[in-house]
């Protein structure tokens, strides 16, 4: 019946990155539900929060959505909606935890935000934007190793202007080194900048691959 095949359809969790909607995660959701999903779009304010009051509201909504689904919960995140859900699984349960794909996700933080800290237009974006460097005691750096499957998306673009102060290969926000984490399961780069890796068709279809499979494709 059509309330058994619902009951039975995974369901995979959109969060979006720092200064967007939900609508931002509007593109990828269609094509993770062509590929047979469900799909919830998580929407906060990471302008005016802390981390830990944007957890809280995340952590409702994921709580009253999905937490207690019978068939497998997954959890997508780009950029600093990946390190909500990492949060988000350090500290609650659920009953069908899938798989995770973090895209261009600062798990260690970027420099960018060490470099421009203290600027005054950085009060522009926020506490969240500003807890985001390489330090130790940042908040990318405080959140414990995953104990679930990961997969992490990195985008590679090449931006000259940036070349002292983004070490190495770069999205152009976010070094490729820094998106990478311990315990991961998969690792690949697509060629974008930061902002359109939620657009990428490709990024899409890796998305499902690893949510299928636990892999992405290396069929290109």
């Amino acid at each position: 019946t059509v309330a058994d095949e619902a009951a039975t359809r995974e369901t995979v969790v959109l969060l979006h990155g720092l200064g967007r909607t939900r609508a931002a995660m509007w593109p990828m959701a269609v094509r993770i539900e062509k590929a047979g999903f469900d799909v919830v779009r998580i929407g906060y304010d990471s302008l005016r929060q802390t981390p830990e009051q944007i957890l809280a509201e995340v952590s409702r909504q994921i709580d009253a959505c999905c937490a207690n689904l019978p068939a497998s919960v997954h959890f997508v995140g780009h950029s600093l909606g990946g390190l909500m859900i990492r949060a988000y699984l350090a500290g609650h349960e659920v009953r069908s935890r899938g798989r995770v794909v973090l895209i261009a996700t600062p798990n260690a933080g970027t420099p960018l935000v060490d470099a421009y800290g203290d600027a005054w237009w950085m009060d522009l974006v926020g506490p969240t934007a500003k807890s985001l460097g390489t330090g130790l005691d940042s908040f990318p750096n405080s959140l414990p190793k995953p104990d679930y499957p990961v997969g992490v998306i990195a985008g590679v673009r090449e931006y000259r202007l940036l070349e002292d102060l983004i070490p190495g290969e770069h999205d152009g926000l976010v070094p490729l080194e820094s998106t990478r984490i311990d315990g991961m399961v998969d690792f690949i780069t697509v060629d974008s900048n930061h902002a359109f890796l939620r657009y990428s068709r490709e990024v899409a279809r890796q998305t499902v691959a690893f949510l299928r499979t636990g892999r992405f494709l290396r069929d290109r």
